[in-house]
C-alpha cells in the first residue's frame, strides 16, 4: 500500500513576484501576476507518517520567517490559471534528494526501494490565458525533455487543487545481455551505426552508437576472428569508447599528404612538446595530454591543475542540465587528475544567439522540435553553472559571454576548472598513479540510471530531431561535493586507494577499461552496481553517465578502511570487481559473461580515417563603413552591444569569494570593469 502526502509551501509576500511578472509580461503573455508555490509529494509504502511527524517535516522545508504551508490541502489563493511542473521520472531531482535526506535525518528512518520525495513548482498566473497561451506560457515555464506539465483552470483546480503524481520509473524485467548479428548487409549495418541497436520486443533503436561503416566493418571482422556473435554490452562498450568525444578521431586522423599523423600529434602536442624541449629545466609541465586535467608546477610544494571541455550538445537539450553537468564534470577530472586535486576555481563560456531574438527554427520536419531560445539557454546556462559551483563550494570568478545568431541552432558552452593538490605526500608523487592486479574496482557516489545513456556517443553526432532524451542528466552537487571531500581531504592522503579516474563520458565502460589499462585487465559485475531503480538491461548499467561517480583502484588491505571511511561521510561506496592481468576487459551479469574483449582491441582498434581538407572559398571584400561626424553617439552604441557592454548580470549571481582565496574579484574597479585576472 502506498502512503502519499503533498506539501505545499508559499511565500507570504513573494519578493521576486514582481520581477517574474514583469519578466513573463514581456514575452506577450496577459497576465497581472505570477506567483510560484514550492510543492513536495512524499511516498512511502510500508509506513505513514502521523499527522504530528507531517507537520514537523513540513516546518522543515519551509522558512518561517517568511512563508506558511499546507498538507494535503490545496492553496488557495486569487489566480486564473494554475500549471505545475516537475520532472519526469527517473530525471534528477536535486530538490526532492534534498527533501528526503532531511527527513530521513529527522525521523531516523530510511526510505526504501520505490518511496522518495519529489519536487515541483506550482505557478498560478492571474490574467485570462486561453488554452492555447496557457499551454505556450507552459513551454516558457518547463523543458518538455525533463519535465511533466499539468494545467488547470481555477474551475478545474476548484477545492481539491492540482492532481497529485508520484514519477515513478516503472521499467520491465529485462533479460541478460543479447546477441548482435553483425554478418549482415552494410545498409543494416550502416543503421546500427547510426540508430543504434534494435531492441529485440519492440523493435525501437536504442539511439546513437556514432559508429560508421568502417568501424562496423572492425568490429565485425574482430568477432569473426573470436568465433562468435558480439553481445550488445560489448557494441555499446566500443562505441563509447571510439566515440568522438573519447578519442578525438578527427584530431587524431591522418590529413592530407603532409600531416600522417594527424592535427594533434603535428601540430597541438607536438607544438607543446617543442616549448618544453625549449624550456629544459626550467619546464614547469608536469602531465599533459595524459589525464583527466593537466598539471604543472605552482611553487616548490604544490601543483595546479586545469581542464576546459565544452558541453555543447546536451546544453542545446537542456541548457540548465547540460551546463550543470558540464561544470561538475570538470570537477569530478580534477579530482581524477593523478591521486586526486581539490578543485578550488571554476569558470565558464557562452556562445549563443542574441538573447532578445525570438528564432522560429526547428530541427524536425513540419515544425517539430523547436529549438529552444537564446533567452532560454543563455539563462539556463547561467543557472546551471551558479548551481554547480555554488552548491558545490567552489568559487566561479571568471568567465565570458558571446552574442551570434550564429549559434541560434547550438550554443558553445565551455566549462573548466583549476584544482590545486601537494606534488608529493613524501612518500609518492601524487600527479602519478597505477591500478594494480588484484586491487578491488570500488565505485563511490551517486547511483546508475538512464539518465545519460549514449551521452558520448550523442555528443559525437550532429543534434537529430531524435536526440534521445537519456542522453541529457542533471548533476546533484552536493553529493559530488561529498565524495570529493572524502576522497582528496582523506583518502588519498591516507593512501587507501592506487588510482582513481571519473565517471564521465561512457560512464563506468569507459573508466574501468581507461585504468585497466594500467595494469592490463579487469574483470566486472554488473549486478553488484548500486542502480536508481530496478529493471536496468545489463548494457544501460554499462554506459550511464548518471552523474556524481569515481572509479577507484582500492588495494584488498586497504578495502575495509577504505569503505568505513566513505560511509561516515554519507558516500555510497561498492566494490564492483577486480583489477587483472589477463589483458581482457571481462563483464558479467548474474553469473553470465556478457562481454570479453581484449584491451588492445577495445583501446587500439579503432580504424584509421584519412581526412581530405579544401581551401576555403574567397569571399569579396565590402565597402568601408562611412565615418560618422558624430563619433560621440557611435561610441556609446557601440558600449551598448551586447558583446562589448558589461556582464555583471552573470558575474554577480556567481560566489566567487568561498574558500577565501580570491585576490581580484570579477568585477574590478569603479567603474565595475569584468576582470581578466582572479
Amino acid at each position: 500500500m502506498a502512503y502519499v502526502h503533498r506539501i505545499e509551501v508559499r511565500y507570504n509576500t513573494d519578493p521576486r513576484l514582481k520581477v517574474r511578472t514583469e519578466r513573463i509580461s514581456s514575452l506577450g503573455f496577459p497576465i497581472d501576476e505570477l506567483h510560484v508555490i514550492e510543492v513536495y509529494t512524499i511516498s512511502t509504502n510500508l509506513r505513514d507518517f502521523s499527522p504530528d511527524e507531517l507537520h514537523d517535516i513540513a516546518a522543515l522545508l519551509t522558512n518561517p520567517v517568511v512563508e506558511s504551508f499546507t498538507i494535503d490541502k490545496a492553496t488557495i489563493a486569487n489566480f486564473d490559471t494554475a500549471i505545475e511542473v516537475g520532472f519526469l521520472p527517473g530525471v534528477t531531482d536535486n530538490v526532492g534528494t534534498t527533501a528526503r535526506q532531511t527527513i530521513e535525518d529527522y525521523t531516523g528512518r530510511k526510505f526504501g526501494p520505490g518511496e522518495g520525495v519529489y519536487s515541483s513548482l506550482l505557478y498560478l498566473a492571474l490574467g485570462r490565458l486561453t488554452p492555447e497561451q496557457a499551454q505556450k506560457l507552459s513551454s516558457t515555464l518547463a523543458n518538455t525533455l525533463i519535465n511533466r506539465v499539468h494545467i488547470k483552470t481555477r474551475k478545474e483546480y476548484g477545492t481539491e487543487g492540482m492532481d497529485i503524481v508520484v514519477p515513478l520509473v516503472k521499467l520491465p524485467d529485462l533479460p541478460s545481455a543479447i546477441e548482435v548479428d553483425l554478418e549482415t548487409e552494410d545498409e543494416e549495418l550502416v543503421r546500427i551505426g547510426k540508430e543504434g541497436i534494435a531492441d529485440p520486443g519492440t523493435g525501437l533503436r536504442r539511439g546513437p552508437l556514432a559508429l560508421d561503416l568502417a568501424q562496423m566493418h572492425a568490429i565485425r571482422d574482430y568477432f569473426r576472428s573470436e568465433g562468435r556473435r558480439p553481445t550488445d554490452v560489448e557494441i555499446e562498450s566500443l562505441a563509447q569508447t571510439w566515440s568522438e568525444h573519447c578519442k578525438h578521431t578527427i584530431f587524431a586522423s591522418p590529413m592530407d599528404d603532409d600531416m600522417p599523423e594527424g592535427l594533434y600529434k603535428t601540430c597541438i602536442k607536438a607544438a607543446t612538446n617543442t616549448i618544453r624541449a625549449q624550456k629544459g629545466d626550467k619546464d614547469i609541465c608536469l602531465s599533459v595530454f595524459s589525464d583527466n586535467s593537466g598539471g604543472i608546477i605552482f611553487d616548490d610544494e604544490y601543483l595546479v591543475t586545469h581542464k576546459v571541455e565544452t558541453h555543447n550538445s546536451p546544453s542545446a537539450l537542456d541548457p540548465f542540465g547540460g551546463a550543470l553537468t558540464g561544470i561538475v564534470g570538470v570537477n569530478r577530472d580534477t579530482i581524477g587528475f593523478g591521486l586526486g586535486a581539490k578543485p578550488c576555481i571554476n569558470i565558464y563560456g557562452f556562445c549563443v544567439g542574441d538573447p532578445e531574438s525570438s528564432p522560429d527554427l526547428y530541427r524536425g520536419e513540419n515544425r517539430a522540435n523547436p529549438v529552444l531560445s537564446p533567452r532560454r539557454i543563455l539563462d539556463g546556462l547561467v543557472s546551471g553553472v551558479g548551481a554547480g559551483g555554488n552548491c558545490s563550494g567552489i568559487p566561479t570568478p571568471q568567465g565570458f559571454a558571446w552574442f551570434d545568431d550564429r549559434y541560434i541552432g547550438k550554443p558553445l558552452v565551455f566549462a573548466g576548472t583549476v584544482g590545486i593538490m601537494p606534488r608529493t605526500d613524501g612518500v609518492r608523487k601524487l600527479y602519478e598513479k597505477c591500478a594494480r592486479p588484484g586491487d578491488y574496482i570500488v565505485m563511490a557516489g551517486g547511483r546508475v540510471g538512464k539518465d545519460g545513456i549514449h551521452g558520448a556517443t550523442f555528443s559525437s553526432e550532429a543534434l537529430d530531431p531524435e536526440s534521445p532524451v537519456t542522453a541529457v542528466q542533471i548533476g546533484d552537487p552536493i553529493t559530488q561535493k561529498k565524495l570529493s571531500d572524502a576522497i582528496v581531504n582523506e583518502a588519498r592522503d591516507r593512501c587507501l586507494y592506487t588510482s582513481i579516474t571519473d565517471n564521465g563520458a561512457g560512464g563506468i565502460s569507459c573508466s574501468v577499461a581507461e585504468m585497466a589499462r594500467e595494469c592490463n585487465g579487469c574483470h566486472v559485475f554488473l549486478d553488484k552496481v548500486p542502480l536508481k531503480y530496478p529493471g536496468m538491461a545489463p548494457w544501460e548499467i554499462w554506459v550511464s553517465e548518471s552523474q556524481e561517480r569515481m572509479t577507484l583502484a582500492v588495494p584488498p588491505e586497504k578495502l575495509d578502511e577504505f569503505m568505513e571511511l566513505l560511509a561516515t561521510r554519507d558516500v555510497e561506496a561498492t566494490v564492483i570487481g577486480k583489477f587483472t592481468d589477463t589483458g581482457r576487459c571481462v563483464v558479467e551479469y548474474n553469473g553470465t559473461i556478457v562481454m570479453d574483449v581484449g584491451l588492445t582491441f577495445l583501446h587500439d582498434g579503432l580504424p584509421v580515417k584519412f581526412l581530405k581538407t579544401s581551401p576555403p572559398g574567397k569571399g569579396k571584400a565590402g565597402p568601408l563603413p562611412q565615418v560618422p561626424e558624430n563619433l560621440e553617439e557611435t561610441l556609446l552604441s557601440m558600449l551598448k552591444r551586447k558583446n562589448i557592454c558589461s556582464k555583471e548580470f552573470i558575474s554577480i549571481q556567481y560566489d566567487h569569494t568561498v574558500l577565501g582565496g580570491h585576490v581580484l574579484g570579477p568585477l574590478q574597479g569603479t567603474g565595475r570593469v569584468q576582470g581578466v585576472a582572479s
